[in-house]
Formats: C-alpha cells, structure tokens, sequence
C-alpha cells in the first residue's frame, strides 16, 4: 500500500485505520516506509500513526533523543492524542520509544523494541558515511541488512542525498553522538509494562547481546530472534515481525477484534 502523508501544525505523518493506536517511530536513516508492511498488515483493525521524524532538518542545539522525544511529545498534543499506546521504535526509534516511556509511563501501554539502540550501537559500520563516495554508502546501507538485496538502490541514493548535504550531516553526527551518550541501563528497570523485543539474529548494528541484555534490564520483557535478519526486522522478514507482533499484541490484551 502507498502511504498517504499528512500534516498539521508543521508534523508530517501517517495516519491509517482506526482503533487502539499503534505509534511507530523510524530510525536515524529510517523512513516512514521502513514501516509499510505493518501499516498494510495492522491498520485494518487499529489505529498506526507515524510520525516524520525531524531528523535532517530540527535545530542543531536540539538535535539529540531529548530533543527528538520532545517532539513526539507536540506531535500527539498536536493531533490530541492523550490516551495510552503501544509504541514501536526500530534502532534510534527504539530509544526515543524508551525514553518517551520513562518520561511518561501512564501514556504507554506496551512497547516494542526491534534493533534499538539505548545501550548499544555500532552506527554505519563504526563510522559515518563519506560525503560523495557512492559505493562506501551503498555498502554501509548493505550492513545494515542480512541480505544486501534489501538495500535497494532508491534506499542507497536517499542515503546518499543526505550525506552529501553539510547541515544534514551535522544534524546525524550530533544525534548518534547523542544516542551514545544516552545510556539508558541505570533506568530500565523502571519500565513494568509488556515488552516486545524482536530481534535479528545476524543484526551486526545492535548484535543479539544487546538484546539480550534488554531483556535481563527489563524485567517485563519477551524477547524473540528472527534468524537470517539484520537490523530492520519489519523491512527484511516484515510476515514473521508481523506475526510475532500480533501475538504479542494478543496476548497482552490490546487486539481489536477483526470487523
């Protein structure tokens, strides 16, 4: 399906179905669609907002996950969403899902993890892309998946059309700086509600340890591995992710019956 992208008050987002709501949030060189095959699969029956996170473009003395949690903060003031949700978060995603939860429990219901960061990550390889070298992104984008396939050559040239920008790059070097600094293991065992943690098992971003240690720091929590996937689950096995995801969902109470 092709996402319709909506916007008020300066937000850019999805907005589909309708019921409990389901927040998703992308990672540093996500992409609303990095989330298409959930928004196909879930919207039926629920509520999926997404969010265009102001990655590229926020103030630089902004740009760093308190910042970014503060903006899904006025971004659901803005829409009036004041009920609890379940939220997603996929890698940088993953920890403004967290800290967004520890900084308001009572809005959260149920949180799934998948490749977060928040404890652990090796971004891009151990390095940040190389402004003007097509191939280095191509294979740094490559990384990020089990299969390189899934690196398409529209995801590479998106990529490379922000490296080759100065004030973008400023912008992604102070967020994952950000994100490294954020530890966040002192502060997890305050999270008491059902956690979904959906991992690859060849994730060479945020390796199986990591979540692993997610799961030990956060006592609430399920974890499960999808084998052959690397750091984007719900784009490289989106059926067993989906799968994992409304079990999950059903067995923690928040399925919407089918109409």
């Amino acid at each position: 399906m092709e996402l319709q992208i909506k916007e008020k008050t300066g937000f850019q987002y999805v907005d589909e179905g309708t019921g409990e709501v389901l927040l998703l949030l992308h990672g540093l060189f996500g992409a609303l669609s990095n989330w298409q095959d959930v928004v196909a699969e879930f919207s039926p029956r629920y509520r999926v907002l997404i969010p265009l996170l102001p990655i590229y473009d926020m103030p630089l003395t902004k740009a760093g996950v308190p910042g970014l949690v503060g903006f899904v903060e006025d971004f659901l003031s803005a829409i009036d969403l004041h009920e609890p949700c379940t939220v997603l978060g996929n890698s940088l995603g993953g920890h403004i899902a967290l800290v967004y939860t520890l900084r308001n429990p009572a809005r959260v219901s149920r949180l799934v993890l998948t490749g977060s960061s928040g404890l652990f990550e090796d971004s891009m390889g151990g390095s940040f892309p190389k402004r003007g070298n097509y191939a280095y992104v191509q294979e740094r984008v490559a990384y990020t998946f089990y299969d390189p396939a899934v690196a398409t050559q529209e995801l590479v040239d998106e990529v490379f059309s922000v490296t080759n920008s100065n004030a973008k790059c400023l912008r992604i070097i102070s967020i994952a700086r950000s994100a490294q600094r954020h530890n966040l293991a002192k502060e997890l065992h305050n999270i008491r509600i059902p956690v979904l943690l959906v991992w690859g098992l060849n994730d060479t971003i945020t390796p199986p340890v990591v979540a692993h240690e997610f799961h030990r720091l956060i006592r609430s929590s399920e974890l499960r591995f999808l084998d052959h996937c690397g750091h984007a689950p719900m784009m490289e096995r989106p059926r067993e992710f989906n799968q994992l995801l409304q079990q999950f969902l059903v067995r923690t109470g928040v399925a919407v019956a089918d109409r």
